[in-house]
């Protein structure tokens, strides 16, 4: 199916009234980090539905939706290039690699990061330089800084911390709470498998690193320890 007719079947989907919610928790109003963003009010396991159901769509119709002003579009987009890139040759997955890359300020919010940073970025540079995630790490736009700490989650699930602690390291005193979130989250994933490497990290950090960020680390933490870091005892 071409990108409009895609479009066509979505606005068919479309609930006005769950629309209203997901604005909301999207935070869409003016001066939110998701400002301006339209939604249809179609819920993620439909839109996975849809994305194998479409998984044929030329690259040049993805890209389309990919560049929509409409939320679920672009998140239908990013599951489709995920699921082509678990599939790919080396060829197909560079060219996926390269238009995640040139397409972030479309990759403008949480779910959109999320659900595809770790699928995409992160293993095309499991065994390349990863010199991208540091400069994504160093952007000015929110999106591409939360990209560079989610790509790490590949590495993490095979044991691999280092670009996670080392990301994280530049993230520290990074002003965005969805930031913030986002590396103490991480931290937590590698703290869930090998606790003494997190630890080693946050000893050295966690009177500096923002509260915020702190308590997701060490959400998995016995409560006796949770509180030693809280009160700065460690």
């Amino acid at each position: 199916m071409t990108a409009p007719q895609i479009h066509n079947h979505l606005q068919k989907l479309a609930n006005p009234d769950k629309a209203r919610i997901l604005r909301g928790f999207f935070k869409t109003g003016p001066g939110e980090y998701g400002e301006g963003d339209r939604f249809l009010g179609i819920v993620v396991p439909v839109i996975r539905k849809l994305a194998r159901q479409h998984q044929d769509t030329p690259i040049g119709e993805v890209k389309k939706l990919l560049t929509s002003a409409i939320h679920e579009e672009r998140l239908l987009a990013l599951l489709m290039l995920v699921q082509r890139y678990e599939k790919g040759d080396d060829g197909s997955k560079k060219v996926i690699y390269d238009l995640y890359l040139e397409s972030t300020e479309y990759i403008n919010n949480w779910d959109l990061v999320d659900l595809s940073a770790g699928k995409i970025v992160g293993p095309y540079l499991r065994d390349r330089a990863r010199r991208p995630l540091y400069r994504l790490a160093k952007s000015k736009n929110l999106w591409e800084r939360r990209i560079a700490i989610l790509s790490t989650f590949h590495y993490i699930k095979n044991h691999d911390f280092m670009d996670t602690l080392a990301v994280a390291g530049l993230l520290l005193e990074d002003e965005e709470d969805l930031i913030r979130k986002a590396v103490g989250w991480m931290l937590r994933e590698v703290g869930k498998r090998d606790r003494g490497v997190a630890e080693r990290f946050l000893r050295a950090h966690y009177q500096s690193m923002p509260r915020t960020m702190l308590r997701y680390a060490i959400e998995r933490f016995p409560e006796s320890k949770r509180k030693k870091y809280l009160n700065g005892k460690i």
